[in-house]
């Protein structure tokens, strides 16, 4: 299905959405030589900590979140809870990958922990930390206005050994995108994970010497 060959009114609905930006409304929207334009998650990731490094080792688990949103394509949220998707744009990944790449950064990055690795290494670990990803979509609360970039996860670490729950934080941030494009969103969305990360890596790193 081609744009040329929706009815108008479909078209109409297809667009009304998000003036100026294409929606997602068709998956033959895109031709074989119209391939989205790919982006990348890459938050900005906070200088390394103060503090002594942690003598255990960490696995990060496969983020879990629901289909609508473990996808290559970049989710946004209508009123009054419509999910809809960017048209001619798609991360370089299924979120839940960009993700876990996101989070072992984030810890390899503050310089406090040495053995951190993704749960498919098969490498030895002491704690999990799993990922259930509640939000993280650019929320139109207008039709005609910039979207606010939403990232919500619930976070819990976990003993390896007994699988029990040794803590858990939920982080919700919102940032709003300075334009209504997709530029603009995924740059908020960066910024939301980012500031999203820079709870959860000393959260983590803290979390056992607490419990």
């Amino acid at each position: 299905m081609t744009m040329m060959h929706l009815p108008l009114i479909s078209r109409r609905l297809l667009l009304a959405g998000v003036p100026g930006l294409a929606l997602a409304g068709c998956s033959g929207l895109l031709g074989p030589s119209e391939a989205p334009k790919l982006y990348i998650l890459k938050p900005k990731l906070a200088a390394a900590e103060a503090g002594a490094k942690v003598p255990w080792a960490l696995s990060i688990a496969s983020p879990d979140a629901n289909a609508g949103l473990d996808s290559e394509r970049i989710a946004i949220e209508r009123p009054p809870a419509s999910l809809d998707y960017y048209a001619d744009a798609a991360w370089s990944d299924r979120l839940a990958a960009l993700l876990q790449d996101a989070l072992l950064e984030a810890f390899e990055a503050s310089g406090r922990i040495d053995a951190v690795s993704r749960d498919t290494n098969g490498a030895h670990a002491d704690y999990i930390l799993t990922i259930d990803v509640r939000d993280f979509e650019a929320r139109y609360d207008q039709p005609d206005g910039a979207p606010v970039a939403v990232v919500r996860f619930g976070v819990k670490l976990l003993s390896a050994l007994k699988r029990d729950i040794v803590a858990r934080i939920d982080t919700a941030e919102e940032v709003p995108a300075t334009q209504n494009s997709v530029d603009a969103a995924v740059e908020a969305l960066n910024a939301a994970l980012a500031n999203a990360l820079t709870k959860i890596v000393p959260w983590a790193l803290g979390a056992p010497h607490k419990a």
